[in-house]
């Protein structure tokens, strides 16, 4: 079996897709056995895919502008993909729309639904295809892959895809060890010595940044000793608006904005961090939560989306308003006992998710797909 998989989303900064792409790709390499060989297939005018990217998988690398290629593939469904990467079996696409191919069974990632009811809110490329081209592409596929029951419920409701052909073959924990008793800066009794609030992920419309900032606003006038508020995460599409804000008092020295931050530098800020906070509206699954949840730090969620799904009760799951988030991160600032619950609830419930238990589940996926292909 020779599996193609579309490792552009992590060619440059790995967030959320990219790093999904990656590992899954990592932790099939080995699964995949002698008889296979997994392809990771890159296209791009100036990033280059590196041989060795992920041990033991072989790679592709064109010289195709991304965008080029995407409209060619979207509006014409061609080149085939073998053209540029030679016969392959499977043909993984990582986004909701098929890599065209002559033969190989096709199978798409479906991480979320956002661009359905809120195009506006998305990048150009989203706006242009995705809404209008996704329900054909989830019904005419071999199979989908889903990041979460939250994401697999809406594409059975929203596309009429059986379920059948769907599986949940989620994002798993990172191999970062739980911080002990000892290093826990974020448990401290004295609040001006615990560690920062944390927040990851992109500035854009459905992570509700502002509703977190008017809810850390409330704890400053609460109590100005209250610690500082980290954005980590690029700077999405209408973002000056957040961006400006934390000029202005009482933000103003308060909330600092990282951008995006690597692995290390992501490792290094959870193990520093009081808190997690996700107020989002809409997540696929929630990476970040996952993260914070290996380390041992308390999560304050939404209750919203797959958030749900994955914090259970190993957070504090309240609705996506300045009021119910102010108070959520008081009482892990105040409630020393409850962080420590909440930390330890974390670690334990992170071991659930593994990349090795959804790589097993992608190989059922591909030979699934091959057989629906060749019925």
């Amino acid at each position: 079996m020779r599996v193609l998989i579309d490792y552009r989303p992590a060619l440059r900064q790995r967030t959320g897709v990219g790093e999904y792409a990656h590992q899954l790709a990592a932790a099939l390499v080995p699964r995949i056995g002698r008889d296979g060989q997994v392809v990771l297939f890159s296209s791009a005018w100036k990033d280059r895919l590196a041989p060795g990217t992920v041990p033991g998988a072989e790679v592709v690398d064109s010289r195709i502008p991304v965008r080029v290629l995407n409209r060619a593939w979207h509006r014409w469904e061609w080149p085939p993909i073998e053209s540029l990467a030679g016969p392959v079996d499977i043909a993984h696409s990582m986004h909701p729309l098929m890599l065209p191919s002559r033969g190989a069974a096709q199978v798409i990632t479906i991480h979320d639904l956002y661009f359905l009811d809120h195009a506006e809110d998305t990048e150009r490329e989203i706006r242009r295809d995705y809404a209008a081209l996704a329900p054909s592409h989830a019904r005419r596929c071999d199979a989908i892959v889903a990041v979460s029951e939250y994401t697999a419920s809406q594409i059975r409701a929203r596309f009429g895809v059986p379920a059948e052909k769907i599986t949940v073959c989620s994002p798993a924990a990172p191999r970062w060890t739980s911080r002990s008793a000892a290093s826990r800066p974020a448990l401290s009794e004295r609040r001006e010595s615990k560690g920062p609030i944390v927040f990851l992920g992109t500035l854009e419309a459905r992570k509700n940044v502002p509703v977190l900032l008017e809810a850390y606003g409330r704890l400053l006038a609460g109590d100005p000793r209250t610690p500082p508020l980290v954005l980590a995460g690029r700077a999405g599409a209408g973002a000056d608006a957040v961006l400006n804000r934390l000029n202005q008092p009482p933000l103003a020295g308060k909330v600092q904005h990282l951008g995006y931050v690597a692995d290390e530098r992501r490792e290094q800020l959870f193990r520093e961090a009081s808190m997690l906070v996700m107020p989002s509206l809409d997540e696929g699954f929630g990476m970040p939560a996952l993260e914070a949840m290996t380390i041992g730090v308390p999560v304050v969620a939404a209750n919203r989306g797959a958030l749900p799904e994955v914090v259970g009760d190993a957070g504090l799951l309240v609705e996506p308003d300045p009021e119910a988030l102010a108070q959520a991160m008081k009482q892990i600032l105040d409630n020393q006992p409850l962080a420590q619950r909440l930390a330890t609830a974390g670690v334990e419930r992170s071991k659930r998710f593994t990349w090795d238990g959804s790589a097993a589940r992608l190989l059922d996926v591909y030979r699934a797909a091959i057989e629906r292909r060749l019925s």
